[in-house]
Order: structure tokens, then C-alpha cells, then sequence
């Protein structure tokens, strides 16, 4: 982890530590454009084969039957099954807080306007696999698409090396309710969720993360008019911390450890004004590293991660807002003073007793974030993914009287004069 002083190491330097492992989609998208054609064009046999071709596995079979979904569910200990309860619990009531209704706004006398929303006629969720279930994403995914109120809902997620989907996925699925289930992974999948196969029919909207394949394959289909939209384009995970001197380095290095964890690209930044507090955190790594299960991805991360002193909180405050992270931690004495000056951020938490890793499964936020910088225009998965809005208008004859002039004036500057006489017409006499 670099080690550098905001004041000393100009800003070169700085922005250069800032800079996120780079992701060159192009030569992935190269890759996964043939994989997508193919999966149009052959449909099952084309993920079939690719599934032999990338995961090693000859599966005879992609559709996960529903006796399994509940079996899984019924196999899993009771500490499991009442972890995942109240993970769903929080989830939902977090999310549900979103689904009120539009009021009307009377713009004048006789003149009604609002938003109608919707939900999305059907979504696919990718949820990765790899070398750990990750029975979260289903949760994260599946709850706030069920609250939109999609009724259709498919769900991917690669075999594991015995052919299967791990059983707390699967239990999960159960739990959540989605009983669409495909033992396929990879851009493969995005290409089925997004075209459709024999097997597996095309949704209108595909979310979840994945690695660089599926995020290529997610790039491509959004940007053909018979594919399919995205939630957004998921990078390498990334955490923040700005930390005073009354922070606990032990909880710090925790945090740091608990996101490097995931991904040898994954990015931790530690923003301190404190250089004790600096020098006990990089002791506290040094130790908890050791007993870690995953500490050969953990040193990778760190490799690529840096440890920046800032003179004040201010100019703290400003690195992380140019950072924009997907994570943020504030361990400051007074953190909600930070956070109202806080403009980029996909999720934060506050205080010492905030850990990301709650917000990874179970307070009751989304972890399914902006990151490579996009938290500055945008937010994470929720209910809104999942629907969509349109507006409605209704006037009475007062209120349409009362635009009249307003509206055939703008009409005729434009040169619309069809669009005029709609408006004049409604006053004229009948014949």
C-alpha cells in the first residue's frame, strides 16, 4: 500500500494514486461479440457448449427445476435460514420506502400533471459465481425487482465444479421468490437473457455484477436496439476511508481488509489527517492480514491501493469527492458533519460501528453500486431499476384556455401549425 502526504507529494502524484486499475472494455467486447452471436444464433447448444468451453462442465441441462429451489431452502441450517430472513427483512423495508405514490401537481387552474410508474415488463438478474456463493446479490437483486412488481424474473448464475447451482443460492431464490433459474453463467448469459435461447426468454432488463466478460457482454447488448438495457457497467470493487485521530486503527484496517478481499483489482484508498493514526493502521494490516483465508487476493489489492495524508479534513473531503468511491467510510469524530458535504459517494457509513461489510448484506441497503467514478452521476440498484415512469396530463377546458395563447404562439414559431389548431380547434364553434 503507498504511503503518501497530500502536502509533499503534489498533485501528479496524487491523482496518479486516485487512478483506478484500468479496464480496457474494447478488447473484451471484441471477445464477447462472437460468444453473443452465437448464443442468437444457436440459442441452448451455444451455451451448452460455452459452459463445457469456460467452466469445464457438460451440463445436460440449464433450467434450474423448482423442487430444488425448495430443497436447497430446507437443507440449509437454521442459523442460515434465519440470517437470510432477517437480511430480507431489512432489505425490504429499506427498499419499500421508495414505492410510494405520485400526487398530481396543479400546475394552474384546470391543469393536472403527474408521473404514472411502472414496472418493467421482465428483468434478468446475473448474479456471479465463482469461488464463493454469493447468496447476497440474489437478495440485493431479487427483493427490489419483486417490490417494483415485475412479474417476470430470471435469474443466471454459473455451475459450480459439480454441474450445480450451490444450494444457498438456490435457497435464496426460494426465500425471495423467484423460481426462474438458469445454471449458466458468463457473457453467455447476458447474450440469452438478452435475445433469448430455446430455453431461457429474452428480458427487457439485465442487472447485476460480474467480471470483465459479462461486463463487455452487458456494454454490447445495451447498445443494440434489440438487446436489452443494463442497470450499469460494474467495475473492480472499491472502498474510502476518511479517518481523524480519534478513529480505532483496528477498525479501520478491518474495513480496508474486508473490500480488498474481493478482487485482486479491487482499490482501497485510506484518507487520514492523523499520521499516528496512519502508522497504526498499516501495523493493524500487517497483523489481521495473516489469518486471512484470502490474504494472496488481499496483498494484490493492496499493491494497488494507497494510504494518503491529508493536513485537514477539508482537503480529505475533496480527494474523496474527485474519487467518487463506491464505498465510503467516515471515521471522524463528528461523521455527519462530513457527510453533508459529501456530493459522490455509492454508499456510506457513518461512525465506528458502521462497517461496509453490513451494508454488503444485511442493514438494509443496495450493494449493488456505481464505481470506476460513475457514483458522480449516478446511484445504486434499487426499486427505480426495476420501473419506469411516464407522465400524465389532464386539462379542462378553463385550464386549456388558460395555455392557449402560450401554446399556438410556440407552435407557429416552430412552424407547426397542425400542432396550433389542436389547441384552437376545441374553441372553435361546430358547424
Amino acid at each position: 500500500m503507498r504511503i503518501l502526504s497530500l502536502s509533499s507529494a503534489g498533485n501528479e502524484n496524487i491523482l496518479s494514486a486516485l487512478k483506478r486499475p484500468t479496464q480496457d472494455l474494447k478488447r473484451y467486447r471484441d471477445i464477447v461479440r462472437p460468444i453473443i452471436e452465437a448464443v442468437q444464433q444457436e440459442g441452448d447448444s451455444a451455451l451448452l457448449r460455452f459452459t463445457k468451453k469456460f467452466d469445464g462442465i457438460d451440463l445436460s441441462s440449464i433450467s434450474v427445476p423448482q423442487i430444488l429451489l425448495k430443497s436447497a431452502w430446507a437443507s440449509l441450517s437454521k442459523e442460515l435460514r434465519r440470517s437470510l430472513e432477517t437480511a430480507q427483512g431489512a432489505i425490504a423495508r429499506f427498499h419499500n420506502e421508495e414505492s410510494s405514490s405520485l400526487k398530481p401537481v396543479e400546475m394552474t387552474s384546470g391543469v393536472n400533471c403527474w408521473r404514472e410508474m411502472r414496472p418493467l415488463q421482465s428483468a434478468g438478474l446475473y448474479v456471479p459465481g465463482g469461488s464463493a456463493p454469493l447468496v447476497s446479490t440474489v437478495l440485493m437483486l431479487g427483493i427490489p425487482a419483486k417490490l417494483a412488481g415485475v412479474p417476470r424474473i430470471a435469474l443466471c448464475t454459473p455451475p459450480s465444479k459439480d454441474g450445480k447451482v450451490p444450494d444457498p443460492i438456490l435457497a435464496a431464490c426460494a426465500l425471495v421468490g423467484i423460481d426462474e433459474v438458469y445454471t449458466i453463467g458468463g457473457a453467455q448469459a447476458i447474450a440469452a437473457l438478452a435475445y433469448g435461447t430455446e430455453t431461457i426468454k429474452r428480458v427487457d432488463k439485465i442487472a447485476g455484477p460480474g467480471n470483465v466478460y459479462v461486463t463487455a457482454a452487458k456494454a454490447e447488448v445495451s447498445v443494440d436496439p434489440e438487446g436489452a438495457a443494463i442497470d450499469m457497467l460494474a467495475g473492480p470493487s472499491e472502498l474510502l476511508v476518511i479517518a481523524d485521530s480519534t478513529a480505532d486503527p483496528s477498525y479501520v484496517a478491518a474495513d480496508l481488509l474486508s473490500q480488498a478481499e474481493h478482487d485482486p483489482r479491487s482499490q482501497i484508498i485510506f484518507l487520514t489527517t492523523s499520521a499516528s493514526l496512519l502508522s497504526e493502521v498499516q501495523s493493524e494490516i500487517a497483523r489481521q492480514i495473516t489469518s486471512l483465508p484470502r490474504r494472496d487476493i488481499v496483498s494484490a489489492a493492496l499493491a494497488g491501493s494507497s494510504a494518503i495524508y491529508t493536513e485537514t479534513l477539508d482537503e480529505a473531503i475533496a480527494l474523496a469527492d474527485l474519487y467518487a468511491p463506491e464505498h465510503l467510510c467516515i471515521q471522524t469524530k463528528k461523521p455527519e458533519e462530513i457527510l453533508k458535504r459529501i456530493r459522490n459517494a455509492g454508499s456510506v457509513f457513518l461512525g465506528p460501528f458502521s462497517p461496509e461489510a453490513t451494508g454488503d448484506y444485511c442493514s438494509g441497503t443496495n450493494h449493488v453500486l456505481p464505481t470506476s467514478g460513475t457514483a458522480r452521476v449516478q446511484g445504486g440498484v434499487s426499486i427505480r431499476t426495476f420501473q419506469k415512469t411516464f407522465t400524465a396530463q389532464q386539462l379542462t377546458k378553463g385550464g386549456l384556455r388558460t395555455l392557449r395563447e402560450t401554446a399556438t404562439n410556440l407552435a407557429r414559431t416552430e412552424g407547426l401549425e397542425a400542432h396550433a389548431r389542436a389547441v384552437d380547434i376545441r374553441f372553435s364553434e361546430k358547424p
